[in-house]
């Protein structure tokens, strides 16, 4: 995106006073999985947004991670704040005529910020639960995955969740996608992540791994030669909706930020968008 774009980061005092605010939160244990986050179980509207005050100020305050590769990072690990919900939250800013500015900090951290009146949005792949939706306003998803079941690419055998009855798979045990895989049947190897499954995959020591999308259109984005040898047999009924997040009770923001969100796909932003980072359109 062309628009200026500010980047702030919180300092470490900040950090610790937002992350003292979370009642519950978890960071990603690992890509092998949809990440969670979770807030105070009360809503609380006395923080909610003024899309007025917003527009007074001139900028659109978006919190979000830094390190979370395709969605928020680092070009080169030090370079410029990039990533597909960066690319997003900054488009969106365009269509309201603000500027975006980002501030970053830890995963733990984001929603704790919003809460503190640090962030009017936050952008970093945060899944709408019902548990969340007590405590937080969404905006309409602007990413879509689901769970995938990825084999070698030349197996015929596994063509459905079910056919991983008596089949080998790797997942990290703290995935939600080490349950799905249990439940199918599969005799399932404990790994630490995307990495170790895919790993195993490719040498043939397992017959799949159920991982999702997002993780696996980036692994083909990244590294095209060596996902040439692996596929998606099969989806699940896992599906994940990601979307922009604000304080309860700011409505007119979030109409807002729909309408713009409305506007970009029509014009075909965000299909570009994702076509940048995952090679096919995971906005829908």
């Amino acid at each position: 995106m062309t628009a200026p774009r500010t980047v702030r980061r919180l300092s470490a005092l900040g950090v610790v006073a937002a992350a003292a605010l979370a009642l519950t939160a978890c960071a990603p244990a690992s890509t092998d999985g949809v990440v969670t986050q979770t807030g105070d179980s009360t809503a609380d509207t006395s923080a909610a947004k003024s899309l007025s005050d917003i527009r007074d100020s001139g900028e659109l305050v978006i919190g979000t991670e830094g390190t979370y590769q395709p969605f928020t990072y680092h070009e080169g690990g030090s370079g410029a704040l990039t990533g597909y919900d960066v690319d997003v939250a900054t488009a969106v800013a365009e269509k309201l005529d603000l500027t975006p500015t980002f501030e970053e900090t830890q995963f733990d951290a984001l929603l704790a910020g919003l809460d503190a009146g640090r962030f009017d949005i936050v952008a970093n792949q945060i899944s709408i639960t019902d548990e969340r939706e007590v405590s937080y306003d969404f905006s309409t998803p602007y990413t879509v995955s689901r769970g995938a079941v990825i084999t070698a690419a030349d197996d015929t055998d596994i063509t459905s969740l079910a056919d991983l009855a008596g089949k080998t798979t790797a997942q990290s045990q703290s995935s939600n996608f080490y349950t799905t895989a249990k439940d199918a049947g599969a005799d399932v190897q404990v790994v630490e992540g995307w990495a170790q499954s895919v790993a195993l995959l490719e040498q043939g020591r397992i017959d799949a791994t159920v991982n999702d999308e997002l993780t696996f259109l980036d692994y083909v984005k990244t590294n095209p030669d060596r996902a040439a040898g692996i596929k998606i047999a099969a989806t699940t009924d896992d599906v994940s909706r990601s979307a922009l997040v604000t304080t309860k009770g700011s409505d007119d923001l979030v109409e807002a930020i729909d309408e713009a969100l409305a506007e970009l796909k029509a014009d075909g932003t965000l299909a570009e968008i994702s076509d940048r980072y995952f090679g096919q359109d995971v906005s829908e």
